[in-house]
């Protein structure tokens, strides 16, 4: 483990030198709160790592390898983006490749989303195209978090932790080495945790942003290690759901806000969550931390409704507050 944390560091310091000789650094305009160029490779980073992290552990399983290897390929199709700013088809169909690759030959394509008492979701012959549909969804919600310094890697960060707090061995279902998989988690928590000291240049280490490498990938990665833990029946759909409830309840929102006003859908903004926050807070700290926290918070809310009532009670729970989170949200919508 020493040597990964070890590496960890060495790799994200190199990408972040290497990035400003070789030009590969987010230029500032008026959308954007940097005020200098800063390199955008810490996705491509923190991919290297994880592909690393496959050689010197031996305790992931198939489906854990394929995941982290072939991540790498979506932050590749990130850091093209990055570079040569592709529109939204060329960016979604480069995509599709890598989801692909795993939905077909890896066979982690979503079975099922959730036994609700009265009824079962299974997806059946519909399985490929509502997976394909729903990691692209999760890909760019994530992307959509990727706007100022510390959001999407302490906001990801959440969705880690609380998909290892959910990684119970005390699961009468779980069909998969608990150990193995909280491992797992760690290792990608590493990384992204050390990103967040160069994302801030603490102690005067060379910024770095994720880039769409980056959220890209994050964003690939997870939307997989839920579909994983859906399939073993790990953990009920309903929950992984909740893990990443404010990704999903922005991105919906922000669309939907986006099609009233006739604003084009996918184009980068200052319209998003944490600018908003930052507008009234003045406050990076202030604002990652009340993102973060309403994660964490929301998933607490529906956990708790799991637990003490049922599964539908959660659903139902999961439909209701994202209302009355769009109804907050348009209220501050940034459009005229």
């Amino acid at each position: 483990m020493a040597i990964y944390i070890l590496l960890s560091f060495i790799i994200l310091f190199f990408c972040a030198k290497i990035s400003y000789h070789l030009n590969l650094v987010d230029i500032p305009n008026e959308r954007k709160i940097h005020t200098k160029p800063t390199s955008y490779t810490g996705g491509i980073a923190v991919s290297i790592i994880l592909l690393f992290s496959i050689i010197l552990f031996d305790s992931f399983d198939k489906s854990m390898s394929s995941i982290l290897s072939i991540s790498f390929l979506i932050s590749i199709v990130g850091l093209i983006d990055d570079k040569y700013n592709l529109n939204i088809g060329g960016k979604l169909s480069l995509q599709v490749f890598p989801i692909i690759y795993l939905l077909l030959f890896e066979n982690l394509a979503l079975n099922q989303i959730g036994d609700y008492s009265y009824f079962k979701m299974e997806l059946g012959s519909f399985a490929i195209p509502f997976t394909l549909m729903a990691v692209l969804f999760l890909i760019n919600s994530f992307n959509y978090f990727d706007g100022m310094d510390g959001t999407l890697g302490f906001t990801s960060i959440s969705v880690l932790v609380i998909l290892y707090f959910l990684a119970s061995e005390n699961s009468p279902h779980y069909l998969v080495n608990v150990l193995n998989v909280k491992f797992f988690l760690i290792i990608i928590m590493i990384p992204i945790s050390f990103f967040l000291f160069f994302n801030f240049s603490f102690l005067k280490l060379p910024k770095l942003f994720l880039g769409d490498s980056g959220s890209l990938l994050l964003g690939f990665i997870i939307s997989f290690i839920l579909i994983y833990f859906a399939n073993q029946n790990f953990i009920h759909p309903i929950l992984l759901a909740w893990s990443v409830v404010i990704f999903v309840y922005e991105f919906l929102s922000i669309n939907i806000i986006r099609l009233k006003y006739k604003k084009a859908l996918f184009k980068a903004g200052k319209d998003h969550l944490h600018h908003i926050f930052l507008e009234k807070t003045n406050s990076i700290f202030v604002t990652n931390l009340f993102i973060t926290s309403l994660n964490i918070f929301l998933f607490g809310t529906g956990y708790f409704a799991f637990l003490f009532f049922n599964e539908l009670s959660s659903l139902i729970l999961f439909v209701f507050l994202f209302i009355i989170f769009f109804i907050f949200r348009n209220a501050y919508a940034k459009y005229e």
